[in-house]
């Protein structure tokens, strides 16, 4: 990154604040963008989870706020409120450790919207936070969207969906006509990048060179077995894989809380986050799992989308995703930065034709396995034994 930075004549603090963090050469992605958004290009970027894209837009942000303006510079959008909060925390700590002290404030929903808007009086300079509460502030005429000069749009492919994209608009239109849009998500679709063309000038799209897949770290295995008897076989492969810290993905919300009760009753340590939970229930649920009071995060897709949590060795699929994108978005979770990672997919007959879709979409090789006294095995060795 200090080369990078460098060749860029960007503030130096901001390689001291980035080697404290220890990051010290830029990835792919960050080398593509961080020149052009500096230019105030329009972007739309895909990029995969894990590859340093909140850096990618947060070091150019940074070179362009004027600390020594009382005003509201920049703001950010992402679709959870985990995933705002990581925002904020790197916000913070580039803020703390560069010279450049960019102040920032979260608005988010189903929280009390009365200490949002005496956060607000301040005049952070960076707001991130959810779309519907941003817009509702704007509407109160508590955030001063006429001096925003960045949008970023995180996850863009969820918050340009049905359910966002008019509150998305409506953000866009209350800023001034001169503002940079960038877009970033990990994947990009037809009609995510339709959308986006209606709001933007002219952007600049960047994906990733070369085609993204798994990181090689991680191991990937299914076991087959019937719907009714998947609890069964979690159970049975946790006991034997004993893993610290994994996560569990399934379908939704009351098959989250059906598998939670499972195995809290069979004395395993689990706790759950769906769509519905309150944010205090969530933010519970979350530290509880990053300190490891809790074994198993049983999660849905969407309320696990943002999430970057150190130390998950295992990814569980309960209930298997039809996209093979969806498949990389979980099992992305485990494996990192270096660290070996195993996925396990838990699946029945007629759920095989997807294993078969994510090992050509991915080139992987997903082993079929099988367990047989307290081990796991090769599942075509189960009939020499």
């Amino acid at each position: 990154m200090i080369s990078l930075l460098n060749n860029l004549n960007m503030n130096p603090s901001l390689v001291t604040a980035l080697g404290k963090q220890d990051i010290t050469t830029p990835t792919d992605i960050q080398r593509r963008v961080i020149p052009e958004a500096l230019k105030n290009k329009d972007l739309i970027v895909q990029s995969e989870t894990g590859t340093g894209k909140t850096l990618a837009y947060l070091l150019p942000l940074f070179e362009k706020i004027d600390p020594s303006k009382r005003e509201m510079q920049g703001m950010i959008l992402a679709p959870t409120h985990e995933l705002a909060i990581q925002i904020l925390r790197q916000i913070e700590q580039l803020s703390e450790n560069s010279e450049i002290k960019a102040s920032s404030a979260l608005v988010i929903g189903n929280v009390n919207i009365e200490r949002q808007i005496v956060k607000l009086r301040e005049k952070p300079h960076i707001i991130v936070g959810s779309p519907k509460r941003i817009l509702e502030l704007i509407k109160k005429r508590k955030i001063s969207a006429h001096t925003i000069k960045t949008i970023i749009i995180d996850e863009a492919d969820r918050l340009m969906d049905e359910r966002n994209i008019e509150s998305i608009k409506e953000v866009i239109k209350s800023t001034l006509k001169e503002r940079q849009l960038m877009f970033f998500s990990a994947s990009i679709t037809k009609e995510t990048e339709a959308r986006a063309l209606e709001v933007m000038k002219e952007p600049e799209l960047i994906r990733e060179k070369g085609t993204k897949s798994v990181p090689i770290s991680i191991e990937h295995m299914y076991f087959l077995t019937e719907q009714r008897d998947k609890l069964e076989v979690l159970r049975k492969l946790v006991g034997i894989l004993k893993p610290h810290k994994a996560m569990v993905f399934i379908g939704h919300r009351e098959e989250t809380e059906v598998c939670v009760n499972n195995l809290n009753h069979h004395g395993l340590k689990a706790a759950g986050i769906h769509g519905h939970n309150e944010k205090m229930d969530r933010k519970r649920v979350m530290e509880e799992f990053k300190s490891g009071k809790i074994q198993l995060l049983v999660a849905t897709d969407i309320a696990a989308r943002g999430l970057d949590i150190e130390g998950v060795t295992h990814i569980f699929n309960l209930v298997i995703p039809e996209n093979p994108q969806d498949y990389l978005h979980r099992v992305g979770r485990s494996g990192r930065k270096g660290n070996s990672g195993t996925a396990i997919s838990i699946v029945t007959e007629r759920e095989l034709k997807y294993i078969s879709q994510y090992e050509k979409a991915l080139m992987i090789k997903i082993a079929s396995k099988d367990m047989y006294k307290g081990k796991i095995i090769d599942a075509k060795n189960r009939s020499n034994l």
